[in-house]
């Protein structure tokens, strides 16, 4: 079975089970690989029952059996709907657009997970508010090294390449999309100036020292700028949490907001917390981007110039250290 990824061409799957059901409805699973960083889903099967119906031509997708319902604000999904993120759906979508061509057909799909339920148990996603199942989460379907020691190997050979490329600068993101929206910031940067972190804030610092670099910009998300911005060393939620007490008491040093800083104390996540005092207490923005940068300091031994480069969860620039000192 040859699955199309949003930016990794094909790759081919061997299905878990297949059948089907009726004329007109069908069953596949697959089993999860969760390569170098298994972790509660690693192993999981996940499956689809595909339904072609009457009706106008539309692909519909909801959530079965074992995923979760996202019942609480901050997640950037519908309360009451299925925790099935965007990239999930748009691979979908392009697989199912891709097989019918240009016939007119209403397909109707059903994602599910054996098990979910009990899955989730494992995770923290009854603490974000996904309860009855698990989450689908991704953006590309590719499981990519995330291991310690194969991710820092990773990230200090993209450091090498950049270095070898005559550069002395690299700006740090710690995914795709922080990377992509960071790539538009700095358009005149070459490719390789680009390195994504993912978690590992304190070691990619001591790679660049490590590497020869004089400066490193930090271009992150809110959520990741918090946890930075608390000194966590690695932000991945299995190593570090978002202390939104941390962040409830910033808002509360520079708003003065008592009412405020205890809806934030009590938010959901970092992007239920970031929507509460955006813009009505935007000062905090700048406050989490100098904590940061000071950690990045420390990390780095103070051996780098550090910009810190805040987006909003929708890829606005909320904060950059070099022109909101200086006047934007």
């Amino acid at each position: 079975m040859r699955i199309p990824f949003l930016s990794e061409g094909y790759a081919d799957i061997r299905p878990r089970r297949w059948e089907r059901l009726a004329p007109d409805k069908a069953l596949c699973t697959v089993i999860k690989d969760g390569g170098d960083d298994p972790d509660a889903t690693d192993k999981a099967e996940i499956g689809a029952v595909v339904t072609l119906a009457s009706g106008p031509s539309e692909i519909r997708i909801r959530g079965g059996r074992g995923v979760g319902r996202v019942t609480k604000p901050g997640l950037g999904l519908p309360l009451s709907g299925p925790a099935i993120n965007p990239g999930p759906v748009t691979m979908i979508r392009n697989a199912v657009a891709e097989v019918l061509g240009d016939t007119d057909q209403r397909v109707d799909i059903e994602i599910f997970v054996e098990d979910g339920e009990k899955i989730a148990e494992k995770t923290l996603n009854a603490r974000l508010g996904i309860v009855g199942g698990i989450s689908i989460l991704g953006t590309t379907g590719v499981v990519k090294p995330l291991s310690h020691e194969a991710y820092i190997a990773t990230i200090g050979s993209a450091l090498s390449v950049a270095a070898a490329s005559g550069l002395n600068q690299a700006v740090f993101t710690t995914g795709r999309r922080s990377e992509r929206f960071a790539m538009k910031r700095f358009p005149a940067l070459p490719a390789e100036a680009f390195i994504q972190i993912g978690d590992f804030f304190k070691d990619s610092l001591e790679k660049a020292v490590a590497t020869g670099f004089q400066a490193v910009t930090l271009a992150v998300f809110f959520g990741k700028a918090v946890k930075m911005a608390q000194g966590a060393p690695h932000t991945h939620a299995s190593k570090s949490d978002v202390s939104l007490g941390n962040l409830a008491g910033w808002v509360m040093d520079i708003s003065g907001n008592d009412k405020l800083a205890s809806q934030v104390r009590g938010a959901n996540t970092a992007r239920h917390a970031f929507e509460m005092v955006y813009p009505v207490c935007p000062g905090i923005v700048s406050v989490v981007g100098e904590k940061m940068i000071r950690w990045a300091g420390a990390f780095s031994n103070q051996q780098l110039a550090v910009r810190a480069v805040i987006f909003d969860f929708d890829g606005n620039v909320m904060f950059d250290s070099d022109t909101d000192r200086s006047g934007r």
